[in-house]
């Protein structure tokens, strides 16, 4: 089963969400909660899959919510997708550097919103990955200007060329078709690159090559 924590403050968001994903046999919805605070707690108390993070919350707001759970490594297998109302919401880039697996619009098909929670929990794709690219793109110079890291060192030059792929948002399946793999073997590029970086997951990889200038918006088209 998919363990779900909902966290948004209004009530008929989580009921809406709550009755689509309790529709499907391998999902159970293990907790709501109306602020951050709370969702920090039910994930602790829960260890979820996947916690379906509003931003804009009383108290405790869901971006800080964020920090807290991807800094708690008792929480390492929880994965935050955050809800926005609009697809260039600018709290959103500084989510996914705190730790988001990846966001939804909250306007976003039933359909995609089952498949997202899927998807998410196993960890082997970014959400909306040429929307989210595009926003990471506009939002990373805001931030700070894009600099070599030497973190990336650490890497192969086969793995410089898988992240790069991973930024420009292609799943495991297509990068291993681009550079004739098999998909495992890309999985397993995909997984050596995120312990070496100590990254959480894909998303964290899409904002790190951004961040150390290693592609730069558009380059894959």
């Amino acid at each position: 089963m998919i363990g779900i924590v909902l966290a948004d403050d209004q009530h008929l968001v989580r009921a809406g969400f709550k009755s689509i994903l309790d529709g499907e046999d391998d999902f159970t919805v293990v907790g709501e909660a109306a602020d951050g605070e709370a969702a920090v707690t039910l994930a602790r108390q829960h260890r979820p899959d996947v916690v379906l993070m509003d931003i804009q919350m009383p108290g405790v707001d869901g971006l800080e919510a964020t920090r807290r759970i991807a800094a708690d490594e008792r929480l390492a297998g929880v994965k935050v997708v955050i809800l926005t109302t609009y697809d260039v919401d600018e709290y959103v880039y500084g989510a996914l550097r705190s730790g988001a697996s990846g966001f939804l619009v909250k306007d976003t098909e039933p359909a995609e919103l089952i498949h997202a929670v899927r998807v998410v929990s196993r960890g082997d794709a970014l959400l909306a990955p040429s929307v989210t690219r595009r926003l990471i793109a506009e939002f990373a110079g805001r931030v700070a200007p894009p600099s070599p890291s030497p973190v990336l060192n650490s890497l192969t030059e086969r793995e410089r060329e898988v992240l790069m792929l991973v930024a420009g948002g292609l799943s495991n399946d297509e990068i291993a078709q681009r550079l004739v793999l098999s998909p495992a073997t890309a999985k397993t590029h995909v997984s050596r690159i995120m312990t070496k970086l100590h990254a959480r997951d894909r998303a964290q990889l899409v904002v790190l090559a951004y961040e150390s200038a290693m592609v730069t918006p558009g380059w894959l088209g």
